[in-house]
């Protein structure tokens, strides 16, 4: 019979992917069938579906850690945002509205419906589906209609085990004020706690962790010690890119507002060769960039508007005069022509933007999005890839004579005529080995055989290890329903 699990949290960013994620690879080590679940997502780091749809990133990566494919039903609800105050709203894998947050709650009730069917298909195809909650069962002012956390887990029936973030700070509260707020049927979902992200000797809690246990009545599934390789997984979230390397090839990022889809990354992060520079709000661009990349975004005009509130253009202008490399990636390749039309208002207030003029190319939104796995070949070396496209809008002009690549014989993307400049929707490219080793030798980098992909794997089986070693899995497995 098909059991489930739910991981919630105390609070965002308490570790519940990573966790999900090693419990996948320990439970398929184990022999389990297992499949991952997130009912409500928001993240602007999506990966494409096997069934042409797209779900968070995290779940992409939770997927990888059971052997499976990423599905849609892994993810049925993907929030992402577009301004302070509104996200588009995706749901199976498809965009639906897009709306203000206000307004999303009225929208909740009826989404409960494609989640519990999502989940029921997964529960029939796979005997043990872990799922990761939201944010926090605490904040309880969001209980009706939630679909995230508790309303999700007493909808399904589905046993809850609460994880605590032992390195912020506060963690005996945290547990234990999350237990006083909950009412009395949530409270009981709850099979148990584990604490995250331990520092030092974790024998140090053992008064904390029994103080736990007296006032809450819940049993705990161990302490987990801080794993510092959980920085070789794709990073979920923008303000988890961090600079990196100490490699010669200086790569820097513009960190975005909006950026999106920044798997591209990960792979260049980790390479011997490259030093990589995320580049924030009120930072300038440093002058020994060999390379910028600009990045996906979820909002292209608007980030054409934060990168020029930054100077970031005027240092763009200045990179280029040095004879320094620019690649534009989606969103950022958009940005690099002379003009950003939204006729329709897709990303906000109809209108259209200036570009920063690096190609000479225009870019029309339009409201058909593009979800796709593709194959290409590269126009600079002909080594060929794979990578995906999940984009709106079309770009055209002169500079697409010179493509970046070709995908089934037709031109992608666009080269400025010195070759300095280029602009591609593909993104993940980066993730393939041979393409990566071959763009950075034609770049002016020292390649490596660095395989990225076996990185990963190495990561998913020493977190399922580490998780082995220090958490009652035998006993936490045996609490799923």
């Amino acid at each position: 019979m098909s059991r489930a699990l739910m991981i919630q949290g105390t609070g965002s960013n308490v570790g519940k992917s990573v966790l999900v994620a090693g419990l996948c690879r320990a439970a398929r080590l184990r022999g389990l069938s297992v499949a991952p679940f997130k009912p409500q997502n928001m993240s602007n780091n999506a990966a494409v579906t096997s069934d042409g749809g797209e779900i968070g990133r995290a779940q992409a990566l939770q997927a990888l850690a059971c052997g499976l494919a990423p599905h849609t039903d892994m993810n049925p609800v993907l929030l992402k945002p577009e301004t302070e105050v509104g996200a588009q709203v995706v749901v199976q894998g498809r965009r639906v509205a897009t709306v203000k947050a206000r307004d999303y709650a009225g929208m909740k009730p009826a989404l409960m419906a494609p989640v519990l069917e999502s989940f029921g298909r997964l529960r029939s195809a796979h005997g043990l589906v872990l799922v990761e909650g939201a944010g926090s069962p605490a904040e309880v002012n969001l209980r009706a209609g939630d679909i995230a956390n508790m309303g999700f887990a007493v909808a399904a029936g589905v046993p809850v085990v609460l994880a605590g973030d032992i390195d912020r700070g506060g963690v005996i509260a945290q547990i234990v004020g999350t237990q006083a707020v909950l009412d009395a049927e949530d409270a009981a979902r709850v099979r148990g706690f584990l604490i995250n992200k331990f520092r030092g000797d974790p024998s140090l809690f053992d008064d904390g962790y029994r103080l736990i246990e007296a006032h809450t009545g819940w049993r705990g599934f161990g302490v987990l010690p801080w794993f510092a390789e959980a920085a070789r997984l794709p990073a979920e979230d923008a303000l988890d890119l961090r600079s990196g390397g100490s490699g010669k090839f200086h790569i820097v990022c513009l960190a975005f507002s909006r950026i999106a889809n920044f798997d591209d990354l990960d792979p260049l992060a980790a390479e011997p060769g490259v030093r990589l520079t995320m580049l924030r709000a009120g930072a300038a661009l440093p002058g020994d960039a060999d390379l910028v990349i600009l990045p996906g975004s979820k909002s292209t005009r608007g980030d054409l508007a934060y990168l020029r509130a930054q100077g970031w253009d005027v240092d763009l202008a200045a990179h280029v005069r040095r004879g320094g490399r620019i690649l534009g990636i989606c969103g950022g390749f958009q940005m690099m022509g002379r003009v950003v039309r939204d006729p329709q208002g897709i990303e906000g207030p109809a209108g259209e933007t200036e570009g920063l003029g690096l190609l000479d190319v225009e870019t029309v939104m339009t409201p058909d999005k593009r979800l796709t796995e593709t194959d290409a070949v590269h126009a600079g070396t002909g080594v060929a890839f794979r990578g995906y496209e999940i984009h709106i809008g079309a770009t055209e002009g002169p500079d697409r004579a010179r493509p970046f690549a070709h995908v089934d014989g037709r031109p992608e993307g666009a080269v400025s005529a010195d070759g300095r400049i280029a602009g591609s929707y593909l993104h993940g490219m980066f993730r393939d080995d041979a393409f990566r080793q071959a763009w950075l030798a034609a770049e002016g980098a020292r390649s490596s055989d660095f395989a990225y992909g076996e990185t990963v794997e190495r990561t998913l089986d020493a977190l399922a290890a580490h998780m082995e070693a220090h958490l009652d899995l035998d006993a936490l497995f045996a609490a799923a329903e």
